[in-house]
């Protein structure tokens, strides 16, 4: 009976003696940018033209931001084109007379299928290059390449070189729009130089297809734009992903990140229950898709606290894959808009770089004299991880507005009240110095 009593008195003392949740001064990172529940991305593949003329003015209008990945070579201007880096092709051609394609050649061959100088090539390549990536087609991936191989012996194209439609649906980009669309605040990321199919090529012409990519768009637009990939056709391969991300720092393909669950593209799931800080779950806007269901994706993301709605789009009013009409897409960024108020609608690049830096942040604080002192750090890269945090710092109920000093500027914010008591949200920069708050 003693001993029972005094396990209660201890854990009493312990009660009382925590930490209250809403204690002043107690401050934490809210999960997504302005304390929104959820953040939706909209991203663009190929960069056909009407994404520009007839989906962007619509986004313009609704003051949207998005993320277009281009294929850089087919931009009017762009230092680089599409090769193949390896041995002359007419070696390889040679050797395809009389040595069949197997597991130690189809890499090179099917690198150089595209600009052996004929047209009607490049079909081909895309179709092996997605059997290859599956273990169990790889055998029909080493026939697709004879096949191509022996009618180039035979004569059966014509000569030349012919690019895949969706490098070709780009005519009438520039780069100058680019720069024009990069100050509105829309990102312009990188989609590879051609629309390579990357399972089916070597390491150096990933590397090249990637890294030159980067290069042309460092040049045209800056680096604050080179952040951001998409490997062609979502692909997921590992070899190309391992060398992808030595290029990028961030893959829309995929995000490894331990404290990030993905549901991609294929995925048939929906966030549930998640353990882990953040689902980044990604849909695809195709014929499959209809309006309702879209809108639901938005419903999802606004309702819990922890998902990234990835929406992925391709072709516009009928020009490139699986193209939705621009007066849907206008009913549907209304809706996403109009949900503003629960979620943060950010480009691929900003959202990834705020999970980041949350998922990195240290913050302390101290009260002195009525003011708190709160100061937020992290090990990240300043050049490239330069967005604010939103902060949540709880106040004196008595407080009605608050005013914040940071080496950068100064805000106030209103009081708001949840269950723990009063707190303020605000932006912070991370590695800026102290963070004065004080009640006005």
């Amino acid at each position: 009976m003693k001993l029972l009593f005094l396990t209660i008195i201890i854990c009493i003392c312990i009660k009382v003696t925590k930490a209250q949740p809403g204690a002043i001064g107690q401050t934490e990172v809210t999960e997504w940018q302005y304390g929104k529940a959820g953040a939706v991305s909209i991203t663009y593949d190929d960069g056909s033209r009407n994404q520009f003329t007839k989906a962007l003015p619509i986004m313009e209008r609704l003051k949207l931001p998005a993320t277009f990945f281009v294929i850089t070579g087919g931009i009017p201007g762009s230092k680089y084109q599409g090769k193949f880096i390896g041995r002359p092709v007419k070696e390889i051609i040679a050797e395809t007379a009389t040595i069949p394609t197997n597991e130690q050649n189809f890499l090179e061959r099917c690198s150089a299928a595209g600009y052996l100088g004929y047209k009607g090539t490049i079909k081909y390549v895309t179709k092996a290059a997605g059997m290859y990536d599956n273990p169990k087609r790889k055998d029909r991936a080493f026939k697709v390449m004879d096949t191509v191989y022996q009618k180039v012996r035979n004569g059966d194209f014509s000569p030349g070189y012919q690019p895949c439609d969706e490098y070709l649906q780009e005519k009438g980009d520039a780069w100058d729009e680019f720069r024009r669309y990069g100050a509105e605040g829309y990102e312009i990321a990188s989609h590879s130089i051609t629309h390579a199919s990357m399972p089916g090529l070597d390491s150096v012409n990933i590397v090249y297809e990637l890294e030159k990519s980067k290069e042309e768009i460092r040049n045209q637009m800056g680096e604050k734009y080179t952040f951001s990939t998409e490997v062609p056709y979502g692909y997921e391969n590992e070899r190309v992903m391992k060398i992808a991300y030595t290029i990028y720092p961030a893959l829309r393909n995929r995000m490894p990140e331990p404290w990030l669950t993905e549901l991609d593209r294929p995925s048939k799931k929906t966030p549930t229950v998640n353990t882990k800080d953040y689902v980044q779950w990604q849909r695809e806007c195709n014929t499959h898709a209809p309006l309702p269901l879209m809108k639901a994706w938005v419903d999802t993301a606004a309702e819990r606290k922890d998902t990234w709605l990835v929406l992925v789009i391709h072709g516009v009013d009928s020009l490139g894959y699986e193209a939705r009409p621009s007066t849907m897409l206008d009913e549907y960024f209304q809706y996403i808009k109009n949900k503003e108020d629960k979620v943060w609608v950010a480009t691929f690049g900003d959202v990834t770089k705020y999970m980041r830096e949350r998922e990195a942040a240290k913050v302390s604080n101290v009260q002195n004299g009525g003011k708190i002192m709160v100061t937020i750090s992290n090990s990240l890269d300043k050049s490239m991880y330069d967005l604010p945090l939103t902060l949540k710092t709880y106040v004196s109920p008595s407080w009605k507005r608050a005013s914040i000093v940071q080496r950068k500027g100064s805000q106030i914010v209103t009081i708001k009240k949840d269950n723990k008591g009063a707190y303020i949200e605000y932006q912070a920069d991370p590695n800026e110095g102290e963070v004065t708050v004080a009640g006005v």
